[in-house]
């Protein structure tokens, strides 16, 4: 049909080149200390997002009952605000350092840390809590329960 692989194809060279004609073509980047990915800036701005999802995360979970996935979300919104900010200060005349996707990873992950305990929080704990006493309790008072119809019996 005109789309079909003649058999007699063979690859006569190699597909990757050697080691020794390898370039280096991409710039080695920085990776500041993990101090210098925790800024004030990352901070203030993860309270906020975080505060935000939070809200977002109760309102639903009390409506419908689940809560999507809000990770990228996170991101968007983390980069947005931190390029918002150091544009914002960089046109006002301060020097500012440059936003790095560290400072991202930060921000995302602690609005998606924020937006987590608001869904699961402490009920699990709580749950579990009230299972073990409540257990507990049964048993005690089975454990009761046989002690007095053994002193009854005797």
């Amino acid at each position: 049909m005109g789309t079909e692989i003649p058999r007699s194809a063979e690859i006569s060279e190699a597909l990757l080149p050697p080691e020794s004609e390898k370039t280096v073509t991409a710039t080695e980047e920085h990776v500041p200390e993990w101090k210098e990915q925790i800024t004030i800036r990352g901070l203030t701005v993860s309270a906020l997002l975080g505060t935000l999802f939070c809200i977002i995360t109760h309102k639903l979970n009390l409506t419908v009952g689940i809560i999507p996935s809000l990770n990228v979300a996170a991101g968007l919104l983390g980069f947005f605000f931190v390029k918002s900010w150091t544009g914002f200060l960089s046109k006002l005349g301060f020097t500012v350092k440059p936003f790095t996707k560290q400072e991202n990873t930060v921000i995302q992950t602690c609005v998606v840390a924020c937006y987590g305990l608001a869904f699961s929080g402490i009920k699990p704990f709580l749950l579990k809590i009230c299972v073990s006493l409540c257990w507990n309790r049964i048993l005690s008072f089975r454990i009761l329960e046989t002690v007095v119809v053994l002193a009854i019996v005797q």
